[in-house]
């Protein structure tokens, strides 16, 4: 069973423009809470930037809140000659195509970078729709890979399966236990199996990756770096030699990606997965890589930014510990969570209700709150006394 809309990165810090507290040099580069942003304004749709040797930054519009994604293109070369490895693709909708049509155009923008516009193969960060949508319309117009971690893959085919069936008893249970009310479960039956409208049908094949490979782009060697709790099994690629790391949903430089608990996996403690994430990529990866990130600009002050992330999800859960004195219900701690109302027939209750959940969990298991269904069927939570936060 899928996610009633998919599922990408939800803003729960101040997202958006510079502000007051950053500070520009003459180069037009940003710094803001440590970050430091050195390749200025993102491309236009259909156009190529070069932020690293043989590293192009591409951007496609999304038809959501999110209203963007970057995508990277690395210089490659196979049996055929040399072309280009996209990482990413954007979601199925006119507006990508028409960008990816500019862009592999003969005088397009990626042929204008020296290396034709034939692509070589398609590397997917992780299954969300923004992410994988154009995999396949690209592995068929170019005859060519999709290269992906097998969770990711697994996950993407089965959830797409989902498209067009009935909201199974299993996910009504789930979120009724949650707190929903009967009008948001029926929102919820109608936008479910919607999760396969922005992606192309998928390749029927694909090539697995896996954490620590080493692959060979071009002239140039990249390794996989695993992480999870946004999504099962999401890669990372990181350059040593040129200093680089395409971060996709992982590391995002003013928004933190959405950690859900969903139906498919009820008893799931993404949080601790992401926590768990961020801390080994903290303790392994060194500050000096220029993060390029599928959202957002590329920046560096990698270290800056996972202790943010990491203490912003401490602080979240000490937050909502306090909230707990008396017992509560999923829906009802939304606003010790968020800054935003969440609208109880809104397009934000289901991932609001994920990421809830998540931290929930992550209090039962780090052994601070409790859980226990009521007697109407409804899960409720409460901090264990012996934890009391001031």
């Amino acid at each position: 069973m899928s996610p009633a809309e998919p599922s990408t990165a939800a803003a729960t810090e101040p997202a958006a423009a510079f502000t007051s507290d950053g500070r520009s040099d003459s180069a037009g580069a940003v710094e803001l809470h440590g970050l430091h942003y050195p390749c200025g304004p993102a491309p236009a749709a259909g156009t190529a930037k070069e932020v690293a040797p043989g590293v192009l930054w591409l951007r496609m519009p999304l038809p959501f809140a999110l209203n963007h994604i970057n995508l990277w293109a690395i210089a490659d070369e196979d049996a055929a000659g040399p072309g280009w490895a996209i990482v990413d693709t954007g979601t199925k909708t006119a507006e990508t195509i028409a960008a990816w049509r500019a862009l592999i155009a003969p005088d397009g923008a990626l042929a204008a970078h020296g290396k034709g516009a034939r692509i070589t193969r398609v590397f997917a960060t992780h299954m969300h729709p923004d992410h994988v949508g154009m995999a396949g319309w690209l592995t068929r117009k170019f005859q060519c890979r999709l290269w992906m971690t097998r969770l990711e893959y697994l996950t993407c085919r089965t959830l797409i399966a989902d498209t067009g069936r009935e909201a199974p008893e299993d996910a009504i249970r789930f979120y009724r236990e949650c707190g929903w009310n009967e009008a948001a479960l029926d929102v919820y039956r109608a936008r479910f199996g919607g999760f396969g409208k922005y992606i192309h049908a998928m390749p029927d094949s694909f090539v697995r990756i896996s954490d620590g490979d080493s692959l060979r782009i071009g002239a140039q060697d990249w390794r996989v770096v695993v992480g999870r709790g946004h999504c099962p099994e999401h890669a990372c690629l990181v350059n040593d030699a040129l200093a680089v790391m395409i971060s996709g949903d992982q590391v995002l430089p003013r928004i933190s990606s959405n950690v859900s608990v969903f139906p498919t996996e009820p008893e799931a403690d993404p949080l601790g997965d992401w926590l768990d994430s961020l801390t080994a990529l903290r303790r392994s990866l060194p500050d000096s890589l220029l993060v390029l990130p599928a959202h957002g600009e590329p920046f560096s002050g990698l270290h800056a930014r996972l202790d943010r992330l990491i203490a912003g999800h401490r602080k979240g859960l000490d937050r909502l510990l306090r909230s707990l004195a008396e017992p509560k219900c999923a829906v009802d701690v939304f606003g010790a969570l968020f800054a935003r109302p969440i609208d109880s027939m809104g397009d934000l209750l289901n991932m609001a209700t994920g990421e809830s959940l998540a931290h929930l969990t992550r209090l039962v298991a780090e052994g601070r709150a409790r859980r226990w269904l009521d007697g109407d069927g409804v899960a409720r939570w409460q901090r264990l006394e012996q934890d009391r936060v001031a």
